[in-house]
């Protein structure tokens, strides 16, 4: 049975690490190539009570991405929300040295308008092997703005120093989701495997008739199937198609609708319930959005 480890703050943390306190409560920079870590420990689970932004190093060659092969020189990045269960190997005799790791608490940037904001950072809810992979000359961007917020913490602290590190540390997120855009783009044979695969699940989904016990299919279903969490898959395939996976969704539900209006006598609530809808108020009230008209004007007007 795997160790479960619960820590919830900064000082819980650097306890655990056995390394003295960290200079701001709240936030921390750790360089494991300055402090080595020395772990013996054997499955473990961790839940954390705040984000945490890991760096790891890796050696020139390729790295396994989905069904293709990409070469990175330097290695990714992995972005983790507070709340997750992250699960360790064996790491029995195990020395961290070459990572580091950021550390931030939400009562950081509870009062400024980061908070509001990190909503937008779904690369937080991403899976382990969903990674943002980057460049050299990314990760200098990365690691310059890094420094600037261990230069703060290392300083003596006053009324601007917060200010300062929150707004660093927004443009450290903002540089991410720019970085991750270009991942997205950059593989281009891979979200093509991807939305083939997404689309044969979807037609399937109604042709096998799940709807009728199951609903409408979710973002969660998709994302379940093709071993992705909800947020990377909703962001690649937008990237990929300019349409979300909900919108792909609707285009199937309405093609089929359109189909059965013309094709069949089921009345239009039967046709709704049939396509996985609860109410037949909400289909129609889809199908207009998509059309422009009602079902049952588009079964006499076609």
């Amino acid at each position: 049975m795997s160790k479960f480890l619960r820590i919830d703050t900064l000082a819980d943390l650097f306890k655990v690490m056995g390394q003295q306190a960290p200079k701001h409560p709240l936030i921390a920079v750790v360089n494991f190539q300055e402090s080595p870590l020395e772990i013996n420990l054997p499955l473990f689970k961790v839940v954390c009570g705040f984000y945490q932004i890991s760096f790891k190093s890796g050696d020139s060659g390729f790295l396994k991405y989905g069904r293709e092969s990409y070469d990175y020189q330097e290695g990714s990045l992995l972005y983790i929300a507070p709340e997750q269960v992250i699960e360790y190997g064996d790491m029995q005799n195990t020395r961290i040295d070459k990572n580091w790791v950021l550390f931030f608490h939400p009562d950081l940037i509870q009062s400024f308008p980061l908070s509001q904001k990190m909503k937008d950072y779904d690369f937080f809810d991403y899976k382990s092997n969903e990674a943002l992979h980057i460049s050299d000359k990314e990760r200098e961007v990365i690691e310059s703005i890094i420094s600037k917020i261990e230069i703060e913490l290392n300083s003596n602290l006053d009324d601007y120093s917060e200010e300062v590190i929150v707004t660093n540390l927004e443009l450290l997120l903002n540089y991410s989701k720019r970085f991750y855009n270009r991942q997205f783009i950059t593989r281009k044979r891979f979200s093509s495997d991807v939305i083939e695969r997404f689309e044969a699940l979807l037609k399937q989904y109604f042709k096998d008739g799940v709807q009728k016990e199951r609903g409408i299919p979710t973002i969660q279903y998709f994302a379940d199937n093709l071993n992705y969490s909800s947020n990377y898959l909703s962001g690649l395939i937008k990237k990929a198609t300019d349409k979300s996976v909900l919108e792909h969704i609707h285009i199937e539900v309405i093609n089929i609708a359109k189909s059965e209006l013309l094709n069949s006598n089921k009345s239009v609530s039967g046709i709704a319930f049939d396509l996985g809808f609860e109410y037949s108020q909400y289909f129609s009230r889809l199908f207009k959005k998509r059309t422009g008209v009602t079902p049952n004007e588009y079964r006499k007007t076609v």
